[in-house]
């Protein structure tokens, strides 16, 4: 019987196209799109730009093609621009989240686009969305090898382990490796995996996912030019499972018999609608119900009449931020978005400005804030809830309870709250015929012939149209688009 690397590295390398489900398919398809949307999005933000300034120094960019998303006159070697796009990605925390705990779409779509831009064979869409899915279906399995998984992290942030090896799995397959070498790759891969949980709530975090879409990728490709590493590195406790104090590794089913079914067709993505911690969604619906009920009850209230505000949320450390100073802290304090959605009504991508951070208002609102941890309220996006109580000084109290936000798996986002969320945070850098065109090659990526047009549009900012239009001429006028007969 093949052991756990082994069979991984032989379904990386054996999965085809035609096991692609219609399910899995339009899963897929909506985790790129919103992926691409808040990674441009992330592209305005400081940490991002940072990184890049790094990554361009010393190098001579003239004969490195892989793009930078939202920057029309800018490309890295690609696992430079896979580590940037990355970044851009989770730099405002408005990625998508799965179950087991993790952001799994962040580590995988970057470094796929980075590298297809490299690759001679021009790979078409669907080669494209059978990587990313394989890289998908690879996080989903080392997710499920232990039960800590499951629950909100506490020692590691997850991207950084299977995210690197989501990666390195997309990454051999579009290379077109070897089962050997996919099984190396996972293994070389897993060196450049971890990191701490302390760095949650800084500028250091969004690294996490370039980091392991840059790893995964370097891993792919030194394993192609034949570096091995221990070839049972999932096998072992002193593997893959030093990161978890319950591992429990098993084979992957053999792809070409029925025992095989992608996880993304049983488990979908929770889709965030504000750019913060995912369990930041609970309770800022449990705060617009709670201050909706007081309004009803008290026509004329004003929220200086607030004495206390009681939050009953799951226990864990790295959410519970009392007095933030930064966005980064604002983005993982359960305390900032329920007062947010107090004194605004909502939250949004604008809520984490200094400037609203800063609100002497805000200021007195947290201090009136109260966190309990009920023993029933679970560490898990899968099970927990968020409550929030508001108490007035006149005596009057009301109480409401999110189960289930808009967004989570259970509650997905239509179709069209999704485009339009897309639309909403790409449109902040690209123009409209640039939207349009990564709405339209998304919609149709298992049917166009050349990945590398995505790319053009995620460039398309408003003074390189002219450009891209030539691109787009010219790939259209191809052998790969009029294949002779």
């Amino acid at each position: 019987f093949p052991g756990v690397t082994e069979s991984f590295g032989a379904a990386i390398h054996a999965l085809g196209a035609s096991q692609l489900t219609d399910g899995v398919i339009n899963r897929s398809k909506r985790m790129m799109l919103d992926t691409l949307g808040v990674g441009l999005l992330g592209t305005r933000t400081a940490v991002f730009n940072k990184v890049l300034k790094y990554s361009q120094v010393s190098r001579d960019e003239s004969n490195h093609p892989s793009s930078i998303w939202g920057r029309s006159d800018r490309t890295l070697p690609p696992c430079y621009a896979a580590l940037v796009n990355g970044i851009a990605v989770h730099s405002m925390d408005f990625d998508d989240t799965w179950h087991p705990a993790t952001h799994p779409s962040g580590a995988v779509l970057p470094a796929l686009l980075a590298l297809a831009e490299t690759l001679p064979s021009r790979p078409s869409g669907l080669d494209l969305l059978l990587a990313f899915n394989v890289g998908i279906e690879v996080q989903g399995r080392l997710m499920r090898f232990s039960r800590e998984a499951y629950n909100i992290p506490e020692r590691f942030h997850p991207p950084s382990i299977v995210g690197v090896m989501g990666s390195a799995a997309a990454s051999a397959k579009l290379l077109g490796l070897s089962p050997s070498q996919c099984s190396h790759a996972l293994a070389i891969a897993a060196s450049s995996a971890g990191a701490p949980l302390a760095n949650a709530a800084t500028q250091t975090k969004p690294f996490h996912i370039g980091n392991a879409a840059r790893r995964g990728l370097e891993a792919a490709r030194l394993a192609q030019m034949g570096l091995e590493g221990n070839p049972s590195m999932l096998d072992m406790d002193v593997g893959l499972g030093v990161y978890y104090k319950d591992y429990s590794p098993s084979t992957m089913p053999d792809c070409a018999s029925g025992a095989f079914r992608w996880i993304l067709e049983d488990q979908d993505v929770a889709f965030k609608r504000i750019p913060a911690h995912l369990a930041m969604h609970w309770l800022v619906d449990a705060a617009q119900a709670a201050l909706g009920k007081l309004q009803e009850a008290a026509w004329n209230f004003d929220l200086s009449q607030i004495q206390r505000v009681t939050l009953r949320v799951p226990p864990s450390k790295y959410i519970n931020c009392p007095f933030p100073t930064t966005e980064h802290q604002a983005r993982h304090s359960f305390q900032f978005n329920a007062c947010s959605a107090l004194l605004d009504g909502k939250v949004t991508v604008a809520s984490f400005d200094p400037a609203q951070i800063n609100r002497p208002a805000l200021k007195e609102l947290l201090s009136k804030v109260e966190v309990k941890t009920p023993g029933d309220n679970h560490p898990s996006f899968d099970k927990m809830y968020c409550e929030v109580q508001i108490e007035t000084a006149q005596g009057e109290s009301c109480t409401a309870r999110c189960n289930t936000f808009y967004g989570h798996w259970r509650k997905p986002l239509s179709q069209e709250d999704l485009v339009e969320k897309f639309i909403v945070n790409a449109s902040s850098v690209l123009c409209t015929e640039g939207v349009e065109g990564v709405i339209d090659v998304i919609g149709n990526i298992e049917k166009v012939p050349e990945c590398s047009v995505l790319g053009s549009y995620l460039r398309m900012t408003s003074n390189t149209l002219e450009q891209v239009y030539n691109h787009i001429s010219t790939v259209c006028n191809s052998d790969i688009m009029n294949p002779s007969d």
